[in-house]
């Protein structure tokens, strides 16, 4: 029970404090969405820039490690993508989005922040080398299959141009290459350069829970509520199950990285999946539920993960 006085209610209770801040009119949508481009453009980058810039590297890069979580989240999108299709008869368009929604966690606003929580700055490079590839193989899937879906050849002849873009112009991407640069050449960081990340990856914590519950009130039960539950427990406990089976029978895993993985597949839904599904007019209803229910029930979920991670 520790772990969750130590842990968890910190963590949601700044969540629970910026929702209602919003719910009750004190933190405006402009302020909310001001803060959530404070905490993805520049808190979480310099954050992670700096936690990677002065963590020593692996010889080798820890293949079980990504393999049982991306592994995890590709069985997961399979059954959503089956749950779409069962439930509401969905075409593959609608199918691919309900499959990503099952797959994709919300593992920088609330990831971040959780997962340096709960086991500090050791946790630094397997956090990294997920949050590195998530959207970039999650987003791409889903777009992918929404594009052959509806037939648009001139999006999948511009995906990779548009993947390049978003790499490039991915401030979090930016500030993990930059580090793993700084890292990989073991150049030492110059004191003012120390201090100022410092300074600013310290309100990346708190910033982005306040920013995720401040910005909560915008996602609600749309609709597509049996859909919605179903994908909830494929995301909330099917998905941290498999990477944890996957860990631990199939591969050979550091025991801090499996704990991270893990801990990362337990997270909610990520607001990008409701973006991708308002891009193409499909899925919307159970984007939105989704990533209500999650994060609702992730705290209590969460909560029993961080439990039986503390007891092995």
């Amino acid at each position: 029970m520790q772990v969750i006085f130590d842990i968890i209610l910190p963590v949601f209770g700044v969540m629970l404090i910026g929702y209602g801040a919003a719910r009750l009119g004190f933190f405006s949508k402009s302020a909310s969405d001001g803060l959530s481009a404070f905490v993805f453009n520049f808190a979480i980058p310099v954050l992670l820039f700096r936690s990677l810039a002065t963590t020593e590297l692996p010889p080798v890069l820890p293949w079980g490690h990504l393999l049982s979580f991306y592994l995890g989240a590709a069985i997961v999108t399979v059954f959503g993508m089956a749950v779409g299709r069962i439930v509401r008869k969905r075409p593959l368009d609608g199918q691919g989005i309900v499959g990503l929604t099952a797959g994709y966690g919300n593992t920088v606003m609330i990831g971040v922040p959780l997962v340096l929580t709960a086991f500090g700055d050791a946790a630094t490079l397997p956090l990294f080398l997920i949050i590195a590839f998530h959207s970039a193989v999650l987003i791409t899937s889903g777009t992918i299959i929404v594009e052959i879906a509806q037939g648009s050849r001139a999006g999948l002849r511009k995906l990779p141009l548009n993947l390049f873009k978003a790499f490039a112009t991915n401030p979090i991407i930016v500030g993990l290459m930059a580090g793993l640069m700084v890292a990989a050449l073991s150049l030492p960081l110059p004191k003012p350069v120390d201090d100022i990340t410092r300074l600013l990856g310290t309100a990346a914590a708190p910033c982005a829970l306040f920013a995720m519950g401040a910005a909560l009130p915008q996602y609600r039960i749309a609709g597509n509520v049996l859909e919605s539950s179903l994908v909830t427990i494929l995301k909330l406990a099917v998905h941290p199950l498999l990477v944890w089976l996957l860990a631990t029978y199939v591969f050979t895993v550091d025991p801090l990285h499996l704990q991270v993985a893990v801990l990362l597949a337990a997270t909610p839904v990520g607001a990008n999946v409701y973006l991708l599904a308002a891009r193409y007019d499909v899925g919307t209803a159970t984007a939105t539920t989704s990533v209500f229910l999650t994060t609702a029930a992730s705290l209590i979920t969460l909560s029993v993960v961080l439990l039986l991670i503390a007891a092995r």
